[in-house]
């Protein structure tokens, strides 16, 4: 998580600005007992809209789970009510990629709003010409 958190993935991913207010919350939810959530950050928009964001995290052979996902959900919303709930999964991959993804719920069911992959780079290994497209994208 901290490559998440140092390289500001979230905020680029979700295109807010975010802070990290706490990782490894551990915490009771009504109805549901003891959870924890791997980090969760607070954000917002450009338009002043408020946000948490729960996020799970696994690496290797571990898979995201939508029960954890569910009781993230749960618990933004009884903890920040007034907050904006967008829960986050990170997948760390073998060839050091990470894929995050955007999950809601919809009839009881998990479902993925959005997903891309990042691959961190040190800057001296993208040239010139790869900056300038970057540079041109919006």
């Amino acid at each position: 998580m901290a490559k998440v958190r140092y390289n500001r993935l979230i905020d680029i991913f979700l295109g807010l600005t975010t802070y990290s207010l706490q990782n490894h919350l551990r915490t009771h939810v009504k109805d549901m007992g003891q959870i924890e959530i791997d980090e969760i950050y607070v954000g917002l928009n450009r338009n002043g809209a408020h946000f948490v964001i729960p996020v799970q995290a696994k690496g290797g052979s571990d898979k995201l789970s939508p029960v954890q996902t569910a009781q993230d959900i749960a618990c933004c919303q009884a903890k920040f009510p007034d907050l904006i709930c967008r829960p986050v999964s990170a997948q760390f991959m073998d060839d050091d990629e990470i894929a995050l993804f955007e999950l809601t719920v919809e009839t009881g069911r998990v479902l993925i709003v959005d997903e891309r992959h990042y691959r961190l780079v040190p800057s001296d290994q993208i040239d010139s010409a790869t900056k300038r497209l970057y540079a041109g994208r919006s």
